[in-house]
């Protein structure tokens, strides 16, 4: 077969070409063109065709035109500045701030609805998808502030002074407390005063023996003490101190006292934090772990507070500097991990501790979640063979 048709083309290879005519008569070509579908097809083609030229034409508007190339090279991302000292001590809180779920921990929320349900100790039971609304306490209230004797104006504000009679502030302001033989257990919920409704639900919602510890760059500092007071609730000021990383990575803000400080400079700083407000017992850290190494700027702290008859409550990394008026140290921290579960596993160690010791004092945040299961958790602790006592009587006065 493919012999026959190489012979063929042979055969014609040399030929001249036949004389070609038209394919359709002249009037045949017209009456083909008149007819409809010829038309429709006739006009998609041309339609077609326009849309390939347009493409071709118009793909590319630069086309033809002259182009030249050049390295770009993208500036780096610019560093983000130190946070200020209002942010430093409300980092990492405000988003839990816009709603009291703080669900934290995906892991631990349950399949169904997305909740983890926490029972506590005393049968209650809190969801961490959803707020637990705990009730107001009533109010126990303590003395107003400022109590005579008690404060001497300084340049910024009027500074605690011991009376001339041996009465301390440290003494005076605490809560009054009186043991009933049980195991104690203190709870000290700090960072209050940057988010009015957190703050006055940590004021109104936990028990008067809950001590209350307030940011000194919170506004309206003296109306929040005082409306703690006027619930029950004996209050601390934070003193930031420097962390490391300072001032780059984290800066607790202007007046934070610094490891290469001076004694007059720890002296003005803390001038200016203790006047922010009266009423209060006592201070504790706010960061701190570079300053606390630090003999001489530590000394001149302690020495403050000594001078000033106040107390010195840290957060357990300086539990090895004795000093201050009256000290202690926090036995553990409940809120590292801001969930339901981890905050509940936390205080039920507390709880071990003050059953094993005889005493324990914890602190935490003023995360929603964390003051909503604190007072759940305390409504329970006097049946569980516990009495909930305010920090300043776990304080202790040196040679005491």
């Amino acid at each position: 077969m493919f012999a026959k048709r190489q012979s063929a083309l042979a055969a014609a290879a040399g030929a001249p070409p036949a004389p070609k005519g038209p394919l359709l008569p002249p009037g045949a070509l017209k009456a083909l063109v008149r007819k409809p579908p010829v038309i429709v097809g006739a006009a998609g083609l041309f339609l077609l065709a326009a849309v390939a030229l347009f493409v071709v034409v118009l793909g590319d508007p630069r086309a033809g035109a002259p182009s030249a190339r050049v390295a770009l090279k993208r500036d780096a991302a610019p560093t983000a500045p130190a946070p200020t000292g209002f942010e430093a001590f409300s980092m990492g809180a405000m988003d839990l701030y816009q709603d009291l779920t703080g669900t934290g921990d995906p892991a631990l929320a349950g399949a169904a609805g997305g909740e983890a349900l926490i029972t506590l100790p005393d049968g209650a039971t809190m969801a961490g998808g959803a707020a637990v609304a705990a009730p107001r306490q009533a109010a126990s209230p303590l003395p107003a502030a400022p109590i005579a004797g008690l404060s001497q104006p300084g340049p910024n504000g009027p500074l605690p002074v011991i009376a001339p009679d041996g009465r301390s502030p440290a003494v005076a302001y605490a809560r009054p407390f009186r043991s009933n033989g049980k195991p104690r257990v203190a709870l000290i919920v700090g960072g209050l005063g940057l988010n009015a409704v957190t703050t006055r639900a940590a004021i109104e919602r936990l028990p008067a023996e809950v001590t209350l510890s307030f940011v000194p760059y919170a506004e309206g500092l003296q109306g929040w003490i005082d409306l703690a007071r006027a619930q029950g609730h004996e209050v601390m000021i934070e003193i930031p101190m420097e962390p490391t990383g300072y001032p780059d990575t984290i800066d607790p803000g202007p007046q934070t006292l610094l490891a290469a400080s001076t004694p007059d400079e720890i002296q003005a700083r803390m001038a200016w934090l203790l006047g922010r407000a009266t009423g209060y017992f006592g201070v504790t850290n706010y960061l701190g772990d570079r300053f606390a190494p630090s003999d001489s700027g530590m000394n001149a702290f302690l020495a403050v507070l000594r001078q000033r008859g106040l107390s010195f409550v840290d957060d357990g990394s300086m539990r090895r500097r004795p000093g201050a008026f009256a000290r202690a140290s926090a036995d553990r921290i409940i809120d590292e991990s801001q969930t339901p579960a981890a905050i509940m596993g936390q205080l039920n160690a507390l709880e071990a501790a003050a059953k094993t010791r005889g005493q324990a004092l914890g602190t935490g945040f003023s995360y929603p979640v964390t003051v909503e299961a604190a007072a759940r958790w305390t409504a329970g602790l006097d049946a569980r063979g516990l009495q909930l006592a305010p920090a300043s009587a776990i304080t202790a006065r040196p040679g005491r």
